[in-house]
This record gives C-alpha cells, structure tokens and sequence, in this order.
C-alpha cells in the first residue's frame, strides 16, 4: 500500500523583495516618469540644448577671451545637472509629498534609502544622456576638448559630476521636504532662473558687479561650471575653491535635508 502524499503547505508567505530588486524597480519607475513628463524633457534637455545652439551660433555674449561653444559647453553642462537634480526632483517630489504618494510608499516594504537611492540613480542615469547629447552638439559646433589625461580627465569628471548632483539633489529634497508644492514650484523655477544668469553658465563671472560677483564664486552652479570648464577646456585640474565650495553645499545641503525632510 503506496504512502498518501504529504499534503501541500499553501499558506501565504508574504515577504519583501530582495532590496537590489527593489532598487532596480525604484528606478525604471522614477526614469520612466521623469521622462513621461514633457515639461521635465523641456527642463532637462531641450532648454540646455536650445541655450548652447543659440549662444554658439548667436555671438552677443561675453566669453571671458574664448570661443563661444568652449565657454558654453562647459556651463550648459552644470545647467543640466542643476536642471535634472535639483529642479525636476524638487518639483517631482513636492508633487509626489502633496498627493501621499510618499506616505504610501512609505507604508510598503520599501526602505525609504531604496527610495532616494532610486531617485538618485535615476537623475544620475538622465545626466548621462544630457552630458552625452551636449558633448557631441558642442564637438559638432567646433569645442575644443581638452582633457588634463584619459584619466585624470575622466577622474575629475567623475567627481565633479558627483558633488554637483549631490548638492544639488540635497537643495532639491531640502526644499520638496519643508515647503508647499506650489511655493517648491515657484521657488526651484526662480532659483533656476537666478542661477543662469549669476552661476557662470552662459555669463561669465568677470562680468558682475564685485558684490554680485562675490556672491555667485561661493553658489553651487558657479563652483561646477568653473571645475567642468578647467578639466574640459582648459586641461587642467578644477581649482580648490571650486571643490570646497561644492563639498560644502553637498554636505550641508543634504544634511539639512535629512533633518527636516517631511514625507507627508
């Protein structure tokens, strides 16, 4: 007489997913958004395209004794990291913060270091594409590319990209996290205004007043547009003050963030 199978255990297990997927999750969808949204494409690429095009071809701008495009490139480099950071991520999340989407997410067995690290990778993934679109516009309007050695180039690249997203992704969730969507709105599109014109993108900062002048050399965007132009342009390594000033914004900006951010 054959045994009687033991009977099949169908209780439910409910369990989170290992965290790598989840992160891998978080992340196409935090991409996928960003680019679903026409207003976060005009924000992230067309506006950084159209500026350098325009000024390239269109010389009413000082450019400090350069070529227009080697000026340019550099700055509209920092524009997009400032634009993809801190603008779209500050609205993004405000939105998100206003309609619970954060409470709800928080309510899963989702850690929320998966969630920031997803909205990070996702802003790092979307400055690849702009640094790469811009590169070979700028290479096709006649930049001449320096770079102080492969390495050391590609090094200082590196990390000057990374405190630059750092700090200003730390300004984005600082002001996501404290304000209203409407006021975060109004307040990253006027920063992001005042920042082109004073971060040393499309003017150079020879060109300010000594006050104003003072005040945009210790700004994030002026630190990163001044590193990127001495390891792109000029071949040699992004001076100190440049790297001290975005060394500390990244760390007071995101240890401010950490404080006081609210997710709902």
């Amino acid at each position: 007489m054959t045994a009687s199978p033991a009977p099949l255990d169908l209780r439910p297990a409910p369990g989170a997913s290992p965290w790598a997927r989840m992160l891998g999750a978080q992340t196409r969808m935090e991409l996928a958004l960003n680019l679903r949204h026409g207003e976060s494409v005009l924000l992230t690429l067309i506006i950084p395209v159209g500026l350098l095009v325009f000024f390239s071809a269109v010389d009413v701008l000082p450019a400090d004794g350069r070529d227009a495009v080697d000026f340019l490139v550099p700055g509209v480099l920092a524009l997009a990291v400032m634009s993809s950071a801190f603008t779209g991520q500050a609205i993004a999340t405000g939105f998100e913060r206003r309609y619970g989407v954060l409470k709800r997410l928080g309510a899963t067995p989702l850690p929320r270091w998966v969630l920031l690290a997803g909205k990070t990778l996702a802003v790092l993934a979307i400055e690849v594409v702009q640094a790469l679109l811009l590169v070979g516009i700028g290479l096709a309007l006649g930049w001449d590319a320096r770079l102080p050695g492969a390495a050391a180039g590609v090094g200082w690249l590196a990390l000057l990209l990374v405190l630059g997203t750092t700090a200003f992704s730390g300004l984005g969730l600082l002001m996501a996290g404290t304000l209203r969507a409407e006021a975060t709105l109004a307040a990253a599109n006027g920063v992001y205004l005042l920042l082109l014109l004073v971060g040393g993108v499309v003017f150079p900062l020879s060109e300010l007043p000594g006050w104003l002048r003072a005040v945009a050399e210790v700004l994030p965007t002026a630190a990163l547009s001044d590193g990127l132009r001495a390891v792109l342009t000029d071949a040699a390594a992004p001076g100190a003050g440049s790297l001290v000033v975005l060394v500390c914004w990244a760390v007071g900006a995101v240890a401010l963030a950490a404080r006081t951010f609210r997710w709902e």
